[in-house]
């Protein structure tokens, strides 16, 4: 009867790849009695249902991974689902054969079919030469194992603490760089996309649809975190890992780096003993997947959450992610490949890794486009428009000068960069992010003075490039004003807006009489993913016992139209002393507001300058 089974497979498998009956019918052969007791027709229906199921079983295996193999040629076909009665059976590879009169698969291209589809399913080995290029690119020929443990030592895991379930635990000081840019993309998908979820091509669907403008007018995210269920952060996350990949690969592709030898039940066991102290343990380990399909890839990421969530995790997409860009291209991208993209002695990410998970290349500097340092030289910025933006304490430190492209994505959510940590900023309603009528007339000032810029972020220009900026834009200083801001042989952007604030409308200026013009108020929230010590004391639990957890704060922000906080104060002591009585001059400054200073406040004011900040419990951390 078994060989009479295996005719009959071969047969049903041909059938169902063919999508038609054969040509001739197979003639009778004779088989053994069935046992006493069982009916021949029990037999024979026993004996038909079993090679459905198995045909089904061979032909889901096959289509599933069709898009990946060596184009093979297969008529259309309607897949027959197996029976819900009983789960199908795995057909060994010595059981698929073709029939010879049967055109389509072969023997051969159904077995090499199946051992691609188990070859796809654990990935390739990673190459030896290709694992030592990639350790030396990212941690240089010499290393720490305090950089070493750091990086081996921090998984991409939620917080347990309701307050902050939304967000993603930090252990280490080096991967903060990672975790950071993930968590931006995971809040995209959790505040925006939270009820579109399950959809593998989630990223695609709402690229195609324009989502910026379809959410920005109506749209706002709730706050209510502790509703979020572990498979809807898990989907955000898979959604967010997804989208970095594939923008690395520019669309195209994703590689997926895992680890070999480990089912997901077995992950952190596997990992217990792992020590990853050089290429050749890379190379010992590490398995890759190059996917085509987004949805495959999606279900390839999701399968993998436990090892990502291991010891390894951030480890292992930093890999993902340089593999998927294409080691050839991230060493293009950088000013100066020699150095690893893990900078010593602390072991943190650098801007390299942070705008290759932002923007999907390496480029190690945030102003917009390239900068011409004259003679064939150049540097190298952000290339267009970004999903989520990156704003840094360095630039209101004069060390560096974020571009518009980072500091306008299409969702109101930011990387924040201090001088040895990220953190995230981001706000419920995309509203934040629209300008008003001075602050795009203040945007089209700036990226017209930025393009004359040539000081490496410095903030001045010459004078020829102001004489430019001044035609570009339709500006008219009475020849006396011009004549004082070019005394100096620069002009300085400070200078230069402070004239432009007392220059009437009519002449190119933003001199308001009203004095409201652009004045703005919203609330947006800063999330550091380190744990702390906090105390864990609540109105409801009454508890006081530190314990470990990543900080959420809410802070309410508010955007006078010109004022600075001293020329506030100003305005209130002259109004004071002058005895007005009819309030006029105070009517013009805008309402008072108790103001705090952390150098989160600093952050934010590189994004909306003069902003005034104000938050309930302990100052908010950007370390």
């Amino acid at each position: 009867m078994g060989d009479r089974e295996e005719d009959d497979l071969q047969m049903a498998l041909g059938m169902s790849l063919q999508g038609s009956p054969p040509a001739q019918p197979e003639p009778k052969r004779s088989k053994p009695p069935p046992p006493a007791g069982v009916s021949l027709d029990m037999e024979t229906e026993a004996r038909r249902k079993q090679r459905e199921l198995m045909a089904a079983a061979a032909e889901k295996r096959l289509r599933a991974f069709a898009s990946s193999l060596v184009a093979v040629a297969v008529a259309p076909r309607r897949p027959q689902p197996p029976p819900a009665e009983a789960p199908a059976p795995e057909v060994a590879k010595e059981e698929v054969k073709a029939d010879p009169e049967q055109p389509g698969v072969s023997v051969e291209e159904a077995k090499e079919e199946i051992k691609e589809v188990e070859v796809e399913k654990q990935g390739e080995e990673l190459p030896l030469d290709v694992a030592e290029k990639l350790w030396v690119m990212v941690f240089g020929t010499v290393v720490s194992k305090a950089v070493l443990a750091q990086w081996s030592n921090q998984g991409i895991r939620f917080s347990s603490d309701a307050e902050t379930t939304m967000g993603l635990v930090q252990h280490e000081g080096g991967p903060c760089g990672v975790l950071a840019t993930v968590q931006a993309y995971v809040l995209k998908y959790i505040l925006f996309f939270s009820d579109d979820l399950g959809n593998p091509e989630l990223s695609d669907l709402f690229y195609a649809l324009g989502q910026r403008r379809f959410y920005q007018s109506s749209f706002a995210a709730r706050d209510d975190f502790s509703s979020l269920t572990d498979d809807r952060k898990t989907r955000a996350l898979v959604h967010a890992m997804l989208e970095i990949l594939f923008l690395c690969g520019t669309g195209k592709r994703a590689v997926v780096a895992s680890i070999g030898g480990a089912n997901c039940a077995e992950t952190a066991a596997f990992l217990e003993g792992l020590s990853v102290e050089s290429a050749m343990d890379w190379q010992k380990v590490l398995r890759i997947s190059t996917f085509t399909s987004r949805k495959d890839a999606f279900n390839s990421l999701l399968a993998n959450i436990p090892m990502f969530e291991s010891r390894l995790g951030a480890m292992i997409f930093l890999i993902s992610a340089l593999l998927s860009r294409g080691l050839e291209f991230i060493q293009a991208d950088r000013d100066d490949p020699s150095q690893p993209l893990v900078t010593a002695p602390f072991g943190h990410a650098s801007q390299e890794i942070v705008n290759l998970l932002l923007c999907g290349e390496a480029v190690p500097n945030v102003f917009d486009g390239k900068m011409d340092l004259g003679g064939g030289m150049s540097l190298k910025g952000i290339p267009n428009d970004v999903e989520v933006g990156f704003l840094t304490l360095l630039e209101s430190l004069n060390l560096c000068k974020v571009g518009r492209y980072l500091k306008c994505p299409k969702w109101p959510i930011w990387v924040l960069g201090s001088e040895s940590h990220y953190t995230v900023l981001f706000a419920l309603n995309p509203n934040v992010q629209e300008e008003n009528e001075l602050e795009e007339r203040e945007s089209k000032i700036r990226m017209a003075f930025d393009a004359q810029d040539q000081s490496g972020g410095g903030g001045f220009i010459s004078i020829e490039g102001f004489q430019q900026v001044l035609r570009d834009t339709n500006i008219n200083f009475p020849s006396d004003r011009f004549e004082d801001l070019c005394n100096a042989g620069i002009i300085v952007w400070s200078e230069f807006w402070q004239a432009l604030l007392q220059l009437d409308k009519t002449a190119g200026g933003t001199k308001d009489p009203t004095g409201l013009m652009g004045k703005k108020q919203f609330t947006i929230y800063h999330f550091n993913g380190i744990a702390k010590s906090v105390l864990n004391g609540t109105a409801n639990t009454g508890g006081s016992s530190p314990i470990q957890r990543p900080r959420l704060c809410k802070l309410n922000v508010s955007v006078p139209p010109r004022w600075t906080q001293d020329e506030y104060l100003a305005d209130v002591v002259s109004a004071s002393t002058s005895g007005s009585k009819d309030g006029s001059v105070l009517s013009l400054a805008p309402p008072v507001q108790t103001s705090q200073h952390a150098p989160l406040v600093d952050c934010i004011r590189t994004r909306w300058p003069r902003a005034v900040c104000s938050w309930a419990g302990d100052m908010p951390s950007i370390v």
